[in-house]
């Protein structure tokens, strides 16, 4: 009898990260995200003006000066914590008697690519994929880019093998479970603030209506995990980060929450970010460095961020659970 995963990867995806925290890969990594439709929904023949005769020019040394202040001694952070995360799902399979399932990354933009790991894992006689994004709230932005990018490959191929595509796990139960364990974790540790934020990524405020459920898996997201720590309303809020552009995004900004609440009388507050499965440039540098400046500033006394799931036990769990239930 064969086993269930005999002939079977999982390709954990996730964003991507320049190579090197220089302008020059920062540029070739922006010019290849920014040119994605999915992120950026401006015609074309307009956006492509605008990347190419404003953005790429200024934008690039900027992100690498934010990409310095974060990198580590094994390259960008969120390629470094996404390897360990794969070695830690690696073994949590091992512990479960699982050896036959391979494991590996993709990036959606820079490397690894997804065409290049799809290719490298069929050769080697793969015929059935689990395509897992690092992404627990679906947005057009992320998710739908890395489908659209494995239909592209598979689309010109004669033999298409099985494929199974986790669209999202933001209500998942062990998922819920393991950042409210985390933030419990911190504040036995350290204490805990007068005021927890929920800080995720933002989109285009019109991305609402055009019927992307991001904001809404966010709300249930965050209020699911508000609930599990027990918390009361006004103990935690919803903010939305990493603003581009001149138009309106979603809303409540985290920069302007930060701004007032020290006005409001909090003075203290922890930040986590739960749409992200692996710290970045947007948790560590954006968030745990350029935000707290802010929030110090403005007249508040006590700033701490809480560490992403990263390659944590139960974040390995998390992930081999999703990978057992779309299985069945």
């Amino acid at each position: 009898m064969n086993r269930p995963f005999t002939n079977t990867a999982v390709l954990l995806v996730n964003l991507g990260t320049p190579e090197h925290p220089t302008a020059a890969s920062v540029r070739r990594y922006l010019g290849e995200f920014l040119a994605d439709p999915r992120v950026v929904e401006i015609p074309k023949p307009i956006w492509w003006l605008i990347l190419h005769g404003i953005v790429l020019r200024v934008r690039p040394a900027k992100s690498a000066k934010a990409y310095q202040s974060i990198w580590m001694d094994r390259g960008s952070p969120l390629m470094v914590f996404t390897k360990d995360l794969a070695e830690a799902l690696r073994q949590e399979l091992h512990e479960r008697g699982v050896d036959e399932l391979a494991v590996e990354i993709a990036m959606r933009y820079g490397n690894p690519s997804i065409p290049d790991q799809l290719a490298r894992l069929k050769e080697s006689g793969v015929q059935r994929f689990i395509i897992l994004p690092l992404y627990p709230q679906y947005a057009a932005a992320t998710t739908a880019s890395i489908f659209d990018k494995v239909a592209e490959i598979f689309v010109r191929q004669r033999h298409v093998p099985a494929l199974r595509f986790i669209s999202d796990y933001h209500l998942d139960e062990g998922y819920i479970a393991a950042v409210a364990a985390s933030i419990e974790r911190f504040w036995q540790t350290h204490g805990r603030s007068e005021m927890l934020l929920f800080s995720l990524h933002g989109l285009p405020a019109v991305s609402r209506k055009q019927g992307d459920p991001y904001y809404y898996q966010c709300v249930a997201s965050t209020q699911s995990i508000a609930a599990k720590l027990g918390l009361e309303d006004g103990a935690w809020k919803l903010v939305f980060q990493s603003r581009f552009g001149a138009q309106e995004w979603l809303k409540p900004y985290c920069v302007d929450t930060l701004k007032e609440l020290p006005g409001l009388g909090v003075k203290s507050v922890d930040v986590v970010c739960p749409g992200f499965a692996v710290d970045c440039l947007e948790t560590l540098e954006e968030i745990a460095i350029a935000n707290k400046e802010i929030f110090i500033e403005a007249g508040g006394i006590s700033y701490r961020y809480i560490p992403a799931l990263n390659a944590s036990q139960e974040h390995a769990k998390v992930l081999a659970d999703l990978i057992f239930n779309v299985s069945v």
